[in-house]
């Protein structure tokens, strides 16, 4: 992690073309067992209800690994909730991420320390600010999809303009994306 603090907030530990992507072998080595994860556009497209069976598929290797997960989203609680209640996880809807309480609330429920938590999200000003705020692994998954709330569109362009200078700098590796 760079030592200026503009860059440590803002610079994820991993950054992976897809959720599905968790090397869930290196989390365990690096002592990580409690998983926080965005919803939309990391694990589903954005305002979407039905549960893939990719993601159902990947909360069981995390659970058979001994992982405890919780979903953290900004999104409403009808929507995180229904997904929640699929997955078989605790949820926190209305996070208001980047802000430090979700996070703390999920470790809390997930009976982790900051040092066993990391946090995976499609964004760079909620999901690797707010896991980086508290000294949480973070990594940022490219997102699902390009439907999103508007708010979400606009903060895109500054986060690409961001993201791309932590990537010329060598502060993040870019993902290899596979197309097929």
């Amino acid at each position: 992690m760079p030592d200026n603090s503009f860059y440590y907030l803002l610079c994820p530990h991993l950054y992976l073309s897809s959720v599905f992507d968790l090397p869930i072998d290196q989390l365990k080595e690096k002592g990580i067992c409690g998983l926080i994860f965005d919803l939309d556009n990391t694990l589903l497209n954005w305002n979407m209800y039905e549960v893939t069976p990719e993601a159902k598929a990947l909360f069981a290797r995390l659970q058979e690994a001994g992982f405890r997960s919780c979903l953290v989203s900004n999104n409403k609680r009808d929507r995180v909730e229904a997904v929640a209640k699929v997955l078989g996880l605790p949820a926190i809807s209305k996070a208001r991420k980047p802000r430090r309480k979700a996070f703390r609330q999920a470790m809390l429920t997930m009976g982790t320390t900051k040092e066993e938590t990391a946090v995976i999200g499609d964004q760079l000003f909620t999901d690797v600010l707010g896991g980086n705020r508290l000294e949480l692994y973070t990594i940022l998954v490219v997102p699902l999809s390009n439907a999103e709330f508007i708010g979400t569109k606009v903060m895109r362009s500054l986060e690409r303009f961001v993201l791309a200078r932590l990537i010329q700098r060598g502060l993040v590796e870019k993902p290899v994306i596979d197309n097929n």
